[in-house]
Order: C-alpha cells, then sequence, then structure tokens
C-alpha cells in the first residue's frame, strides 16, 4: 500500500526524522492562509502516489501567500504527468503547502527489501534529486549500500559510516547518523516495504532534512497497522484493483491487450511470458487463486472486461486444488450475466475434472476459443488480439 508524501511525514517526524513543517490543503484559499503562517514563503507540491512531480510542473516555489493560492489554483485538479504515472496522468486532489529552506546540498536516502539477502537494505547517494536508477547505471559505486538486521535494526556505527560515505562532516554527519537511525526504525516498526528520501537535504547552516518522503508498506502486514490503513487513498488506486481487492483477487493493470486470468501466481507469471514470446502484451496479471471458487472466477472476468485495452481474454486455469468444471462454469455465468462480450476468449484447460470442464465450455452459447497447450493458448490469444 502508498500512501502520500504528508502522510509519510508525519509517519517519520513520529519516530524522530526531521521534515520541513507544512500542512495539507484541498483548495486554493486554504493553501494562502497555511503560506501565510509559514512566514509568506512556501513551497506548493502536488500529492499523487507516483515520482518525478516537479519534472511535470506539480511542485511549485511561491514568494507570498498570494502566490501561493495562485498556484494551488493551477495543481488542484490538473492532470499530472510524470514518468511514474504513464502518459494518462494522476489527478491532483490535494497540495502539501511547506516552509522553504536554504538548500545547501541535495543526497539520496532509501530502505527496501534486500530480496539476495533477505534483509533491509539501506541505500544512499551523494546525487541526491535525481532519478536513483539513472544514478546506478551510470556510476554504480556512487550508491552506498549496508544490510540491516532485522531484529537488532542499525547498529550506529552503520549509521556513522553511511554518514561519512556521503562526505558529511561534525554536526551535519551526527545529524545525518541520527536521522538514518530513526529512519530505519520508521521502516522496521511500521512494516514498510520502502522509505525513500529523495532529496534528503543539507541546509546552508548544516543541518539535515527530509525534503521529500516516499512509503509504501507490506500488505500482509496492514492488519498489525490499523491506522496506516486508514491512511489509503483509493482515488490514488486503479479503479479496477480496488475492485478486484473487493472480492480477494491479486489484479494489477498493464498496458497490454490480453487480458490474463490464471489461477497461481507462478502459472500467472510464465502465461505472461508466453504471450510476450508470441509477440503479444498482457493487459494485467490476475491470479484467482489455487482454490478459486466459481463465484470469485465470475467477479473475475467481470473486471477483466470492464478494462477498455482488452482485445482478447486468456483464461489459463490448471486444476489442481481447484476444480477445471466449476472455473468453466464461473466464465459462463459472468457471460450470462453480462449478457456476451465482443471480445474473443481463449482457454486453455487442465487438471481435475479437465473433460467436464471442457465440455461446459462446449454447451455455452458463447463460442470460446478452445486450446490444449499454453503455447497454442498464447499463440491464438495474440492472433485474437490483433497479432503481434
Amino acid at each position: 500500500m502508498k500512501i502520500h508524501e504528508f502522510q509519510a511525514k508525519e509517519i517519520l517526524r513520529k519516530f524522530g526524522v526531521p521534515v520541513p513543517q507544512g500542512r495539507v490543503a484541498e483548495a486554493a484559499e486554504a493553501a494562502r492562509a497555511i503560506c501565510e503562517d509559514l512566514g509568506g514563503r512556501c513551497v506548493v507540491k502536488a500529492q499523487i502516489h507516483a515520482g518525478g512531480r516537479g519534472k511535470g510542473g506539480g511542485v511549485k516555489l511561491a514568494s507570498s501567500p498570494d502566490e501561493a493560492q495562485r498556484l494551488a489554483d493551477e495543481i488542484l485538479g490538473m492532470q499530472l504527468v510524470t514518468p511514474q504515472t504513464g502518459p494518462e496522468g494522476q489527478q491532483v486532489r490535494k497540495v502539501l503547502i511547506e516552509e522553504t529552506l536554504d538548500i545547501e546540498q541535495e543526497l539520496y536516502l532509501s530502505i527496501t527489501l534486500d530480496r539476495a539477502t533477505s534483509r533491509p537494505m539501506i541505500m544512499a547517494s551523494a546525487a541526491g534529486g535525481m532519478d536513483i536508477e539513472e544514478v546506478a547505471a551510470a556510476n554504480p559505486d556512487a550508491i552506498l549500500r549496508t544490510g540491516i538486521d532485522p531484529h537488532l535494526g542499525i547498529i550506529p556505527f552503520q549509521a556513522r559510516g553511511l554518514a561519512s560515505g556521503l562526505g558529511l562532516e561534525g554536526k551535519t554527519a551526527r545529524q545525518a547518523a541520527s536521522l538514518i537511525e530513526a529512519l530505519v526504525r520508521a521502516y522496521l516498526e511500521s512494516d514498510a516495504s520502502l522509505v525513500e528520501i529523495n532529496p534528503l537535504m543539507v541546509t546552508s547552516g548544516g543541518d539535515v532534512y527530509a525534503l521529500d518522503a516516499k512509503m509504501s508498506f507490506d500488505d500482509n502486514a496492514l492488519f498489525r497497522h490499523p491506522d496506516i490503513v486508514k491512511l489509503r487513498d483509493v482515488e490514488e488506486e486503479n479503479p479496477l484493483e480496488v475492485e478486484a481487492a473487493k472480492f480477494g483477487l491479486n489484479y494489477i493493470k498493464l498496458d497490454g491487450s490480453i487480458g490474463c486470468m490464471v489461477n497461481g501466481a507462478g502459472l500467472a507469471m510464465a502465461t505472461m511470458d508466453i504471450i510476450k514470446v508470441y509477440g503479444g502484451a498482457p493487459a494485467n496479471f490476475l491470479d484467482v487463486g489455487g482454490s478459486a471458487s466459481q463465484e470469485a472466477v465470475q467477479n473475475a472476468f467481470q473486471i477483466l472486461i470492464s478494462d477498455p485495452d482488452v482485445e482478447a481474454v486468456l483464461i489459463n486455469i490448471f486444476g489442481g486444488i481447484a476444480r477445471t468444471d466449476r472455473i468453466a462454469r464461473g466464465v459462463v455465468a459472468a457471460l450470462e450475466e453480462l449478457g456476451g462480450v465482443e471480445v474473443p476468449v481463449v482457454v486453455r484447460l487442465e487438471g481435475t475434472n479437465v473433460e467436464e470442464g471442457r465440455q461446459v465450455l462446449a454447451d455455452a452459447e458463447f463460442d470460446f476459443i478452445v486450446a490444449d497447450s499454453m503455447a497454442t493458448a498464447a499463440e491464438k490469444a495474440v492472433a485474437a488480439a490483433g497479432g503481434a
């Protein structure tokens, strides 16, 4: 689960991470009042679940409350396009009005899970304010990495080493080390999957602040954090993903044209891969689960064809725990409820009760395209969607 910058800063502030003063506004008039409270100069920052907001025109400096109101009025309601939103962009519904600080240096700091070592990893770089992917590609040595013991947390000498590695000295190095320790506590205690500070700012007076903040959380641990669950903003999420979550379905929207419905995450990934092999592109990841019920399949199919980008559907089911006849009945029931669909539907069934499942499809009024292997199913789906 992702949250907004202003929400992430509130969490980090509780753990002792220094962040600029500011408040969120949903109207231009409120932005003016907040800017006045901050001394008359402020930064107006669009709040969406995506990075690169400044490049898209979503971060502006205001030198007066009147200018803050004008800029907030321009940003609120805009469809902000950044490298992380895709060409469709995201609508801005909130802005963060924040105090201005004298920036002397911009650094980069983040914590995420390193799957290779099965432990959290701190990444830091003196090249803050830039896309860290570009830094990693151009100069991998510019990124410092330190693993964290998930039980012990960060040890003080590790934090001091990172501060020194960033070229910081004296008071600034001590503040940076303290901030890093606080950030690790926030990451571990909130069950975060990512905490990213870009930039981590050093002022002309040598003070260190988290000028920006991004946090996302492990969905499987949210039951331990009802306070964080309350921060969820479904308006920032894909409507189809929100709808799928209501039925316990694992759905992720992609940018292809072939809708995929598969049971099991491994089979789903293999299905997407083989679609690519035959020159197509998946429109989604959708795992209905190993023991998918007829109702779950029916809901999943309705979500699939609600996507206007879907030009063909590929249903790839292996009935281990799940019965293929139940899956087939769910698909047929969904089609009957919808009164049919205009896109072709390719089905590959294998496993428990497969003959009964195929008979259900054969008896249905809808003309399914039946395949007897994954390769054939992918080939037929790509062709049905208009070819490679």
